[in-house]
Parts: C-alpha cells; structure tokens; sequence
C-alpha cells in the first residue's frame, strides 16, 4: 500500500508538470504567437540567427515539439531552408537543457507567488495578450510546485527495496534504461519532463552516474519522436526536418552511450552535486550534439532530400471533396473545409512568392503565381458546386449557415488570388523589370504590410476552423491597425514626394497601388471575422457613430 501511495503521488507530480508545461505553451502562444511565428519565421537568415531563434522559441513555450512542428511548417511552404531549420532545432534542443537547468536551481520556493501574480494578471487583463501572460505565469508557478512536490514523493524511495533492485537491473543494462527512458519521454510528449523526473530520482542516491547518463540521452531520444509522429501526413519538406532531428539525437546517443562508463568515472572528478548531475549531462550533451552536427547541417538536408523525396501528386483538382459524403451532412462539410483550407495555403503561397519577388527582385519567384491563381478558381468553383449539391439534401439551420460561411470564405480567397495575380505580382514585376528602386522608408513601410498581411491569412485560417470569437476579435482590431498603416504609409509617401526624393518620384504610383491592394486583401481577410462576431453578438450593422 505505501509503495501504491509513492507512485500515485510521483505519477501526480509528473502530471502537474506536464499541465504546467502545456499552460505556459498556451499561454504564451496567446500573448505572443503571431510574434514568436513571424520572428521564427524572419529569424532564420543566418546560421547563428537561426540557432538563436529556435533557443528563444523553445524557452518562451516550454516545448521543443512546438517549435519542431512550427519550423517544419515553415519549410513547407518555402519560408524557411531546410539548412536553417536543422540548425533551429539544434536551437531549440539546448533550449529544453537550459529550461530543465533553470528549475533545478532550487527555485521552487517561488510556486506561490508566481501562481499568484499569474492569477491576478489572468484576471485583470482587459487583452488576450496580458490574459494569456497571466496564463503562463500560472503555468511556470505549477511546474516548480509540481518539483516541490516530486521532490517530497521520491523522498520515501531512498529506502524502498523494490526500486533499488530495479534501479540495479537498469545499471546492469545500460541500453535498456535508455529505451525506458525514450518510451517515458515519447508517452508524455516532454523529454523535459522526464529530465525533471530522472532529477528527482537522482537526489535520493540510488541512481549511478552511468545510470543517469543513460537515462537523460534516452529522455533525449524519446523527445525527438512526437515531431516525427506528429508531421507522418505532411508534405516531403516538413518531414525531413523533424526526421533528420530525429537522426542526429539517434547518432549523439549511439556515440554517447557506449562511453557512458568512462564518461561517468571522468564526472567524479569534478564537485558536481550528484541532485544535479542530470540537468548538467542534459545540457553538456545537447550543447556538445550542437557544436559537433552544426557543419554537417547543409550536408544533412541534402541527404535528407534523397531519403525523403518529393511526392508526385495531382494537386491541381479538389482532393477532399467527396460525393459520397454527400449523405452525411457533417462529414461532407468537413470535407468542404478541409478544401477551403487548402485555398487559403494556395494563397498564402501566392503572397509569399510575391513578396519574395518584390524583397530580392527576382522574377523567377512570379512565375508560379498564375498558375496557383487558376487553381483557386478551380477549387472554389468547386467547393460552391459541391455545397450546392449538398444543399438538395436539406440541411439544419446550423449546417445551412456553416455552409454559407465556407462559400462566403471561399470567395474572398478567390478575390485575394486575382488581387495578387492582376494587381501585386503586375506591380512587382514593373518594379523588376524598369529596374525601379524604392525609397528605403517606402521598401520598409511596404515590407512591414506584406509580413502583416501574410500573419493575417495564417491568424483567419485558424479562426476559419476554431470559431475562436477572441482571434476573431483581435483580427478585427487588426483592420483598424492596416488602415492606419495604409494611411501613414500614402502620408509619408507624398511628404517623400513634396521633398522631391527622386526615388519616390520614380515609385509613386506603385507604392500607392501596392499600399491599396494589400489593404484590400486584409479587408477580404477579415471578413472571416464577421460571421463569428455576429453569433456573438458582437459586430453592429454599422460603424457610424450615433448622433449625439
């Protein structure tokens, strides 16, 4: 019975850890996620910066997985090279090391009021960013009470027999621990976790220094599989960066291992606390796998493309749009959405082929652009031929209005498709070809917008699947923060003009059109907004205001 109580609380301690983990994800992921995606997104020009961005992107959400999956993302639709994204996860793994070596300073003591000051932040703020602030600050203050409380049920295992013996079978076969430790680390989707908990064990004596060693590279390995599980259904690209991932902690664990021993009586050398020699091997191997992978990371993508290659599929057509389906009301509109939300990724291609074009005058990156614009007035020809034929069947009233939402959203991307077809990719190919050059006030005032509205479509995407009525909210309020722009950027462009700057001169009529066509793309991007907000209760018929 007292055995049965210590695993209970231990298996408690580890749960709070991992409700903690997700909270501050969550949290974070509300106050700042547009920021930490466009800064992944745009920090990745270089190796360093690279390696930078994925450290900071996985201190800020506690979860190595996240950042994972976000920069495979990214090198799905073009935003980011595979090189760079190798080095971001390298990042992104010395990040967890140095998250697990902060709360194993002795910190936990801060539980209370730091769950407090989160309460009180979550409570009081009127936004969704000190909201969710308030979120991960509650989230932090579970993980070091959850450590507390970690600490206060292995105390009993010092003495219990059970576990020494079996402690002692994992001693004797080092291989072993680290495959346990891998399925711990794979189960709770957190190789930080099961650091902490290694941690725990570690401070009552039992564990061997080789142990311990084992047991972190296997939390190690076990982390890099959930990106790998979690991106199976993805394009080529996506699955590369979290398999080749996978491959180079699988490499430093097959090296690191067999010297476990050797490595284990070089420790003893050195005054290092035996309650925190996991955190130091976690973060000494994961710095170590940096420094040695980082000049093989071009030469690994390059391999990763061979071993992964490219799928050969006919995208042009709808995929997800079944007649069969046609019968069951919920899945046929399921399968409408799927669709809708593929346009939505066809445009976003569009603008980031553009907006490549117009920051790096290549021509080359217009040339796609076309074609993908056909493709959206296929598959919204489509999608509103198909939800037609469903709406002969007879729908619900709540089926009925999800069906027009979809129709509604699908033409808004089709209007953003010929915008960018007929209006900015036009532009930026004037603009190449009559080797125009912007002022650089106007290229950056420009730049902003396009990055803007890019985050935009990414933020109506979600809102289009999730009925979030507080994203849609906040993308209203992102209108009104486009309009400003638009109207300071036009502002500052004729005071450029009346000052007679050359540049400016050469551009007017471009940077005026650019400026208008993507206000009028966010103006189609919100629209997804407005459906959401009105069952809510939320959007009035008109923005005049009432005489006074």
């Amino acid at each position: 019975m007292e055995s049965t109580i210590v695993m209970v609380n231990v298996f408690g301690a580890v749960a709070l850890l991992l409700f903690g983990l997700s909270q501050v994800k969550d949290g974070v992921t509300r106050a700042f996620g547009i920021r930490l995606r466009t800064g992944l997104a745009q920090g990745t020009s270089g190796p360093v910066r690279s390696f930078v961005a994925g450290f900071t992107a996985t201190v800020a959400l506690q979860s190595s997985t996240a950042t994972a999956l976000m920069i495979a993302s990214f090198v799905e639709k073009g935003l980011v090279r595979p090189r760079m994204a190798q080095l971001v996860l390298l990042g992104a793994n010395v990040g967890t090391a140095v998250t697990a070596w902060i709360v194993a300073t002795g910190i936990d003591w801060l539980s209370p009021l730091v769950i407090l000051s989160g309460v009180v932040l979550h409570r009081t703020g009127r936004s969704s960013a000190r909201q969710g602030a308030g979120s991960a600050l509650v989230g932090i203050g579970l993980m070091l009470l959850s450590l507390h409380l970690l600490g206060l049920a292995t105390e009993p295992m010092r003495t219990s027999p059970a576990l020494g013996a079996f402690l002692e079978l994992l001693d004797g076969a080092l291989p072993v621990a680290l495959i346990f430790a891998a399925v711990l680390a794979f189960v709770s989707s957190s190789s930080l976790a099961i650091v902490v908990l290694i941690l725990s064990l570690a401070s009552t004596g039992n564990l061997s220094s080789s142990l311990i060693i084992a047991l972190v590279l296997g939390a190690n390995l076990g982390g890099a599989i959930p990106p790998v599980i979690a991106t199976l259904s993805s394009p080529a690209p996506a699955r590369r960066v979290t398999v080749a991932n996978l491959i180079i902690r699988a490499m430093g664990c097959l090296i690191a291992l067999p010297i476990a021993g050797t490595v284990a009586e070089m420790l003893r050398m050195f005054p290092i606390p035996a309650g925190k020699l996991p955190v130091d091997i976690h973060l000494l191997f994961n710095i170590a796998l940096a420094i040695i992978a980082w000049p093989f990371s071009n030469w690994l993508s390059n391999w990763m493309t061979r071993l992964i290659p490219d799928e050969k599929k006919n995208e042009a057509g709808p995929l997800y749009l079944d007649d069969n389906a046609l019968s069951t009301p919920l899945i046929a509109l399921s399968g409408a959405t799927r669709e809708v939300l593929r346009v939505g990724d066809i445009i976003e291609a569009m603008l980031i082929k553009v907006m490549n074009a117009f920051n790096s005058n290549d021509l080359s990156e217009l040339k796609d652009v076309a074609k993908f614009e056909k493709q959206v007035d296929l598959l919204q020809q489509e999608v509103k031929l198909f939800l037609s034929r469903l709406g002969r069947q007879g729908l619900s009233a709540d089926d009925g209005r999800r069906s027009i939402v979809i129709i509604d959203y699908a033409i808004n991307l089709e209007h953003m498709g010929d915008i960018i077809e007929k209006g900015i990719a036009e532009q930026v190919n004037k603009k190449i070809g009559n080797g125009l050059k912007f002022s650089e006030e106007g290229y950056q005032e420009l730049k902003t917008l396009f990055t803007l509205t890019i985050d935009n479509l990414r933020i109506a995407q979600t809102i289009f699947v999730t009925r979030n009525a507080d994203l849609a909210r906040q993308l209203m309020e992102v209108k009104v923060d486009v309009r400003r722009m638009e109207k300071q950027s036009s502002e500052r462009h004729l005071e450029r003009l009346r000052d007679g700057r050359l540049d400016s001169l050469q551009t007017s009529s471009l940077h005026l059109d650019i400026l208008r066509d993507l206000k009028r793309i966010n103006a189609h991007i919100v629209s997804v907004a407005h459906p959401i907000l009105d069952e809510s209760g939320l959007l009035t018929e008109s923005r005049l205001r009432l005489p006074t």
